[in-house]
């Protein structure tokens, strides 16, 4: 990971929500679901490789070459890019985990 104060300063506001959610539940067991849902949601957006899926979907399966790296490099980030496939995952993956922890939490 390039950037580790983006990673910490997540990790910080997950430990305020957590101890938000601690305090207005009482419960243990919704926080660690808040804590879990946390981490898997900051895991999923700064962790990956985003050289190795900044290629066609269909090439995600091959391996990635040191050469490929560097001559496939751009201006704009590859987080920052769109991509349908990588759009439709993240918004049923993150959408379904955010709907079991509001009802988690709610209940």
């Amino acid at each position: 990971m390039a950037n580790d104060a983006v990673f910490r300063t997540s990790l910080v506001w997950l430990a305020a929500i957590m101890l938000l959610i601690g305090l207005y539940t009482r419960s243990f067991k919704k926080m660690l679901g808040t804590y879990l849902f946390g981490i898997f949601a900051i895991a999923g957006v700064l962790l990956p490789d985003w050289e190795f899926f900044d290629r066609d979907v269909s090439q995600w399966c091959s391996p990635l070459y040191v050469d490929d790296i560097s001559s496939h490099k751009s201006t704009t980030p590859a987080r920052f890019r769109f991509y349908p496939v990588r759009l439709v995952v993240y918004t049923t993956v993150y959408g379904f985990a955010l709907y079991k922890w509001w009802m988690l939490i709610s209940n």
